[in-house]
Parts: structure tokens; C-alpha cells; sequence
């Protein structure tokens, strides 16, 4: 597959599967998450995952937040956009090919997945790890990380019920 509209499609599809394998309700993610919406300095998450402890408040105050952004080939690598590591882990996924070329210019705490083999359910690949992320401390408090997960999940939803959602 040499078309990066496919590459991508099927790496983010990869990536979702990867997050929450059986669609349980008890994994908390969304995709392409929006911070600083109508600023100059608005950024996106491609996916991301929170992690709490437990479920009280001070487990959830110590979760992690898992960053994940899908990088198709060397030119989407090199691009500016997509580079938003606002985890406490952070992660590439991408071609092992794409890996093996850029692998001297990722950040030592940024992790790696990549396309395994092909899982037997379905048409993605099974991700794994080509480098582990490390822990980075984030600058965002978890509050402002779980609404905008939250408004993001909240406009996919609204999409799929065919509802009109205008929260960005």
C-alpha cells in the first residue's frame, strides 16, 4: 500500500484497536483531541487514552494520559504538524520503514509502534512496540485533559447518532 490517505487510514485504525481492543466502555480515549480551540496556538492530538489509577479522586487526579500520533511516511514525519506530546506517554505510530529512517530524530522519551502482522479479526494490523516511551511529567492539569477528551468523544458520538453538534 503506497497511497498515504490508506496508510493513514489504516495506521489510525490500527492505532483504535490498538487503545481498546474489545470496545469497552471502561477505556477512555478519543481521537483527534483539540486544545487551545480558537487560538493561534491550537494544536491536535491524533488519539489519546487516560489511565486512572482507580476510580477516586485521587486516582483519577494520578492517572496517565497516553498520546498517540499516526505518522504515514518521512514527509508527514517532517512535517510541523501532528508533534503534540501533551501525555504524561507519548507515542509515533508509523511504518517500521518510516521508523528506521527518522529513528535519530524522535525525542529519547517518545515511544514507537508499528505495524505488526495483520490481526486475524479484521483488516488493521496488530501495533507493536519498536521503542518504549519513557514517563514525561505533563504541563496540563488532568482536569483540562479529560474535558477535552470528553468534547471530542462527545462529537464523535453526536456523529455517529447523526445528531448536529456544534462544540468543536
Amino acid at each position: 500500500m503506497s497511497n498515504r490517505p490508506e496508510i493513514t487510514a489504516l495506521l489510525s485504525l490500527s492505532t483504535q484497536k490498538y487503545i481498546n481492543p474489545y470496545n469497552d466502555t471502561r477505556i477512555y480515549w478519543a481521537r483527534e483531541v483539540t486544545f487551545d480551540y480558537s487560538t493561534s496556538a491550537a494544536i491536535r492530538v491524533d488519539f489519546m487514552r487516560f489511565k486512572p489509577v482507580n476510580n477516586t479522586v485521587s486516582g483519577i487526579e494520578k492517572g496517565d494520559f497516553y498520546c498517540y500520533e499516526v505518522k504515514s511516511c518521512v514527509e508527514d514525519f517532517k512535517s510541523k504538524n501532528g508533534h503534540n506530546f501533551l501525555g504524561d506517554y507519548n507515542y509515533y505510530v508509523m511504518p517500521k520503514e518510516v521508523y528506521e529512517k527518522v529513528q535519530h530524530l524522535i525525542p529519547h522519551y517518545v515511544g514507537v509502534l508499528v505495524p505488526d502482522s495483520k490481526h486475524y479479526r479484521g483488516e488493521w494490523y496488530d501495533l507493536t512496540s519498536a521503542k518504549k516511551a519513557k514517563r514525561k511529567d505533563r504541563d496540563r492539569p488532568a482536569i483540562e485533559m479529560l474535558m477535552m477528551m470528553f468534547r471530542s468523544a462527545a462529537r464523535d458520538r453526536a456523529l455517529v447518532e447523526g445528531i448536529k453538534y456544534d462544540g468543536k
